[in-house]
């Protein structure tokens, strides 16, 4: 009889996580992945059909739970809508440095990039709309923020350029 385990896909994502942070991209494989877990790889290929998209599932995944928080931000307030995005993207980049700062993973990554970058300023930019006149002016906001927030940059040195921007 076949064994039962629970929770493979967050047992395996969990773990490429792990291994990327110890490790580096470059040494984290799907066979590490599945003997960490303890499963075979053709386990692990019946979740993710790649190492590629194993990572990019944990990502996205963060993504998610991070584009949830900004939805819920208040639109009345451009301060405090701006610093939550802000607040919001700063913490994702934090949680994926060791992926974002590992030039393998960026080379890999850099497959349509600017693609997804859009799509990302896109994203940002329909949660900065309700403060801007237009979109060109919440694409152009967005785009601030996401490069800032990249950056250890505080929120505080930030706002001002921004609040010039927004001010109708």
């Amino acid at each position: 009889m076949p064994k039962i385990i629970e929770n493979v896909r967050e047992q395996l994502l969990a773990e490429a996580r792990k291994q990327i942070l110890e490790r580096g991209y470059a040494n984290t494989t799907v066979r590490s992945v599945a003997g960490a877990c303890r499963l075979g790889v053709g386990t692990v290929y019946n979740y993710f059909p790649s190492k590629e998209m194993l990572v990019a599932t944990f990502v996205y995944d963060d993504w998610k739970r991070y584009l949830a928080d900004m939805q819920r931000l208040p639109t009345d307030d451009p301060y405090v809508l701006l610093r939550g995005i802000y607040q919001a993207l700063s913490h994702f980049a934090e949680d994926n440095q060791a992926l974002f700062s590992d030039d393998v993973a960026a080379r890999m990554a850099a497959v349509g990039s600017a693609d997804r970058h859009k799509l990302l300023r896109g994203q940002i930019a329909g949660f900065v709309l309700p403060v801007c006149e237009g979109q060109f002016c919440a694409e152009f906001i967005a785009e601030a923020l996401i490069g800032w927030s990249m950056e250890p940059v505080d929120f505080e040195a930030v706002y001002p350029m921004l609040e010039k921007i927004i001010k109708k």
